[in-house]
């Protein structure tokens, strides 16, 4: 594998491939997508290294509002490395080091002083196996906002006229309808939220993400481990939410991204954005031949 250069005369990178990739060299002009709306997260030169290994390579792209963008490439191109660097998840990893910037409505959240408790309930995360509390459906809805002091409950809150139990019912079902779980749990917000289906269950860890009323919802393959009509509900509530929240996901089911996303981001081979553009674009028309290669399947 050889080096990466910058060729003078083109913006051109040249790349590292791996077995099935055809060699050619990357284009600043094909990351250098603007979508028609607002910017909601901005990235610059982001970097990433676990040890040694540089698994993000100089990532920049702009992330629209009230929109889904998702983040294809093939196993251990960086994509999920990249949505971690959204909301500083790769904080948490010891070995990890990051280099670069990304604001979230013009607030740069890799500045030294930046809280990182409201960061993540400003930029929420879904991960790809649901993980609720092993407490009620209502707790676990209720847990964030409790946490945060958003809401009061218990002896002292009501010695004090503070008891918001009418507002944290108002919460716990605003919540689960915005993740359209409300009608099949609603006569049983006391049950242990382990006794859900896997289904409902990431619906559950979706309505967690959003009692904290989040700006930015990341997802990492938050439908990889559910059958076929829970991934279709879980599609539907991406597309819902991406009215009123930016949504960033990540997915290995290329056919879920063209269904879902408004743009789409392909990371290939050592951690290097390759490609951004308008989804029917990406699908339709790459660009790069490795892209078009990557998604007719041959390799990946």
């Amino acid at each position: 594998m050889s080096e990466t250069d910058i060729t003078p005369d083109t913006g051109s990178t040249a790349t590292t491939t791996t077995a099935g990739e055809s060699d050619e060299q990357a284009r600043d002009a094909w990351t250098e997508y603007r979508a028609a709306g607002e910017t909601k997260l901005s990235v610059e030169d982001i970097n990433v290294w676990y040890g040694d290994d540089h698994a993000l390579k100089d990532v920049s792209m702009d992330i629209p509002e009230e929109s889904v963008t998702a983040l294809i490439g093939p196993s251990g191109c960086g994509k999920s490395t990249f949505l971690r660097c959204l909301n500083r998840m790769n904080d948490r990893i010891k070995a990890a080091r990051v280099e670069g910037s990304v604001e979230v409505g013009g607030t740069e959240i890799y500045h030294p002083d930046a809280n990182l408790v409201e960061l993540r309930k400003r930029i929420g995360m879904v991960f790809q196996s649901p993980n609720p509390f092993p407490k009620s459906i209502r707790e676990n809805i209720s847990y964030g906002p409790r946490k945060h002091g958003e809401i009061e409950k218990g002896l002292l809150a009501r010695l004090f006229g503070r008891d918001d139990t009418e507002a944290e019912a108002e919460l716990v079902e605003r919540a689960l309808k915005q993740a359209a779980l409300w009608d099949e749990v609603n006569d049983r917000l006391d049950d242990n939220a382990l006794g859900l289906s896997g289904g409902q269950q990431q619906r559950l860890c979706i309505a967690r993400c959003l009692a904290v009323d989040p700006d930015v919802i990341l997802m990492d393959e938050p439908a990889s481990a559910l059958d076929p009509i829970a991934t279709s509900k879980i599609e539907d509530l991406v597309e819902e939410l991406a009215k009123e929240y930016t949504v960033v996901i990540v997915t290995h089911n290329m056919q879920q991204a063209a269904r879902i996303s408004d743009q789409t981001a392909v990371f290939l081979t050592g951690g290097e954005l390759i490609e951004y553009d308008d989804t029917e674009k990406i699908f339709e028309n790459p660009e790069s031949q490795r892209v078009e290669d990557y998604i007719t399947g041959k390799f990946g």
